[in-house]
């Protein structure tokens, strides 16, 4: 099999499951036009992951999720489906326009009442929930700026309990984490190598059919 062959298998095997488990839907829809309208980027979640990122969270019975990285609020409306009526959802995005998207795609979802977008270098607002106590979460989803990834590891670490999950997007980005060329295949990487070697995580990460394939990291923060 050549390598367009292989990639169009890819393209297929994604859209025979995505149509599977992943049909249309009027809110999600609406959020991604709803983003493409305000000129954000194209780089949120698929719809299979984010079918993915419910079903981990309703599994784990998330009461309280946090998100590092808006965007529009795609995944955020993935996750927040997963909660019960009193869960929440606490998502960190460092641009304002983003976030006002994200609230207005949230609320047209009708989880405005679970979903608090809050705005600021994810960093500093990481180091707030810290210091106030903020946590324990019971599932932390990475998705911001690669670069960031070993660093937010740390955060989530501080900000989780015994058996909360820790995941990541774009955990193989189209293989580069395989002999990285740049800062963010390198930080991925070193993220990857955190996840595996440390000692109060069970993790793996999933690879993802895509137009490329990528994957997603998946933790269990285990006992100290």
């Amino acid at each position: 099999m050549g390598e367009h062959d292989f990639r169009e298998l890819i393209r297929e095997v994604d859209r025979y499951v995505e149509d599977l488990y992943a049909p249309p839907d009027p809110a999600l829809e609406s959020a991604l036009r709803e983003s493409r309208r305000a000129g954000l980027p194209r780089i949120q979640i698929s719809p299979v992951e984010g079918k993915l990122l419910q079903l981990l969270a309703a599994t784990a019975a998330a009461r309280r999720i946090l998100e590092i990285g808006t965007l529009g609020g795609y995944s955020a409306i993935h996750l927040a489906r997963a909660l019960p009526e009193n869960g929440t959802l606490l998502s960190l995005e460092i641009d304002e326009r983003h976030a006002e998207v994200a609230r207005e795609n949230v609320a047209r979802a009708g989880l405005a009442g679970r979903v608090e977008v809050r705005v600021g270098d994810a960093r500093e607002l990481l180091a707030g929930l810290v210091e106030s106590g903020a946590g324990p979460f019971d599932l932390v989803f990475i998705d911001a700026d690669k670069e960031g990834y070993p660093e937010y590891l740390e955060w989530s670490l501080k900000l989780s309990r015994p058996g909360s999950l820790i995941l990541a997007d774009n955990a193989i980005r189209g293989g580069s984490v395989l002999d990285p060329q740049d800062e963010s295949a390198r930080a991925t990487r070193e993220f990857n190598e955190a996840l595996a070697r440390h000692p109060r995580l069970s993790a793996l990460v999933l690879p993802l059919l895509r137009e490329r394939v990528d994957g997603l990291a998946i933790a269990r923060v285990l006992e100290p």
